[in-house]
């Protein structure tokens, strides 16, 4: 433990003697000075014993003392050394009444107590306090080390909260607390979540501090700029040196378990796009053989497929950028960000999941009904809200419920979802909104505009000479089915004018109206126009 004025009273070969302040002599002394200055504040730190022999004071002064000792105690000195058999034979009592009004400890020093000898005591005990800082340092490395070998981050977190008698808590990429020690910690750590997201904001490595019903240090993890999970040790006050080599080194364990899991992961990815290729392509009983324990709970339940695409208004990440959030600003596209999302959520549900990137899109397989697609279904109406549609950062698509033999019509549902998503400016459609809905709404795009726009041309041309209304006949024979009488009533005319405006259209777009698919296209591309 680090020297005290008590320790050095009861140092056998000092032979103190407290002549004032008996009752703080529990203070820490961090340094032993002697100074004879009538005022040496200026070249006090604060915590010091300061040892003199009254050369230059006038120590049986009381008014004179009263001003010393005040300008000693609210400069931090802990104590006074007084040494007798100098310029005094005893301690004045002009001083010693002096240091028990200001409460400050007053120590006589014997004449054959050399002030070197007690700065020597001094010293030693802070180089011994110190060396068993290091080496409980060293001994907690050890033991962090041991449990993480042993029990992964989860024994990592339990030994951490025993060293530095707290709790610790471990975070995602995504800021949810994946693992606490002790049990009680979860919650504690869980109203942590917003303090967290703002530390992944600032570049690695980063710290906080949070002063509240405990002390919590707040720590990134990752060797990119950017954070992959972070760290949270709660204490009541604020660590020792031992403590401290303690969270040191659980930060460079988290650090390594995590960039090993960035390797494991990208491995996992191989086999990940081997399986899905397998399952595209017909052939489940391959994919579950390569799949192994690693995604077989997949493959054996009812899953959907996601797909995710950048859309061109999204930022690239620049090649050594770490995953991150996009929205807190950092170097990290939407679909790292969309990947860590679906993956953490699975982590945390202890659910598999598939995540295959390619190229500007991203190939998911979840569970149906499960924690990864209802965090995509949030994490999709968060982006909504931020407005990143409107900047096409990203764009998903969710098809019905497959399984390994229909996996391939799944791909095509999400492929088709993700269309749609895109030509309406939206962030999100599910394949079974398109089966419930409405397809005129799959109209409001530009490409079917513009062949409504051309095939109905004539007719507008023909209607802007004042020579008849082709179009709005045209509009109301079909929608009756083709039936003259009923047509003609709505338009208020004659069924043999309404016959002769049907014989005009067929004439000036070169097109029969008995054949199904002209009929068709017709009354689309008049849908197609009245929607723009």
């Amino acid at each position: 433990m680090p020297p005290t004025l008590a320790s050095l009273v009861h140092h056998s070969a000092l032979k103190l003697v407290v002549r004032a302040g008996e009752d703080k002599l529990g203070v820490q002394v961090r340094w032993a000075h002697v100074s004879e200055l009538p005022d040496p504040v200026e070249y006090l730190e604060g915590g010091e014993l300061l040892l003199v022999t009254a050369l230059k004071l006038d120590a049986e002064d009381p008014a004179a003392m009263r001003r010393y000792v005040r300008r000693l105690a609210e400069a931090g000195v802990v104590g006074l050394g007084f040494a007798v058999g100098v310029n005094y034979e005893d301690v004045p009592e002009a001083l010693v009444q002096a240091a028990r009004d200001e409460g400050l400890p007053l120590l006589e020093v014997p004449r054959r107590t050399p002030f070197i000898a007690i700065s020597k005591a001094v010293s030693a005990a802070i180089a011994a306090d110190q060396y068993r800082a290091v080496t409980d340092g060293f001994a907690a490395q050890r033991e962090l080390t041991r449990q993480t070998l042993a029990a992964g981050p989860e024994g990592l977190l339990t030994a951490l909260a025993a060293q530095v008698d707290g709790w610790a808590a471990l975070y995602d990429a995504a800021g949810a607390v994946v693992a606490a020690a002790p049990e009680w910690a979860w919650r504690r750590a869980a109203r942590l979540t917003v303090d967290v997201a703002r530390l992944r904001e600032r570049p690695a490595p980063a710290s906080s501090v949070i002063d509240g019903e405990d002390r919590v240090e707040l720590h990134s993890l990752g060797t990119g700029r950017r954070p992959r999970a972070a760290l949270a040790v709660g204490t009541a006050a604020a660590p020792g040196t031992a403590e401290r080599y303690a969270v040191h080194s659980a930060i460079a364990l988290l650090t390594l378990t995590t960039e090993r899991s960035r390797s494991l992961r990208a491995a996992e990815q191989r086999i990940g796009a081997a399986v899905l290729r397998m399952l595209l392509a017909g052939e489940p009983d391959h994919a579950r053989a390569v799949a192994g324990d690693l995604y077989a709970g997949l493959l054996d339940a009812p899953f959907r497929v996601v797909v995710a695409q950048r859309g061109p208004g999204a930022r690239v990440p620049a090649p050594e950028a770490a995953p991150s959030r996009v929205r807190a600003g950092d170097d990290e596209g939407p679909l790292e960000e969309f990947a860590e999302v679906l993956e953490s959520a699975a982590a945390r549900a202890g659910e598999p999941v598939l995540v295959v990137p390619e190229g500007e899109r991203l190939v998911a397989v979840a569970v149906d009904g499960g924690a990864a697609l209802a965090e995509t279904v949030e994490y999709a109406a968060e982006v909504e809200a931020d407005g990143s549609a409107q900047g096409n950062d990203l764009v998903i698509g969710l098809s019905g419920p497959a399984g390994p033999s229909t996996a391939a019509t799944g791909r095509t549902q999400a492929e088709q979802s993700l269309s749609v998503a895109r030509r309406r400016g939206r962030v999100f459609v599910e394949h079974d909104q398109l089966a419930s809905g409405s397809v005129l709404p799959l109209l409001a795009d530009d490409a079917v505009r513009a062949f409504s726009d051309g095939l109905l041309r004539a007719l507008h041309e023909h209607d802007a000479t004042g020579r008849g209304d082709l179009v709005a006949s045209l509009r109301a024979w079909l929608s009756r089915h083709g039936q003259w009488d009923a047509a003609a009533a709505d338009l208020g005319v004659h069924r043999h004018t309404l016959r002769y405006r049907m014989r005009r259209v067929e004439e000036i777009l070169g097109r029969s109206l008995d054949d199904p698919d002209v009929r068709m296209e017709l009354w689309l591309a008049l849908k197609a126009t009245s929607t723009s």
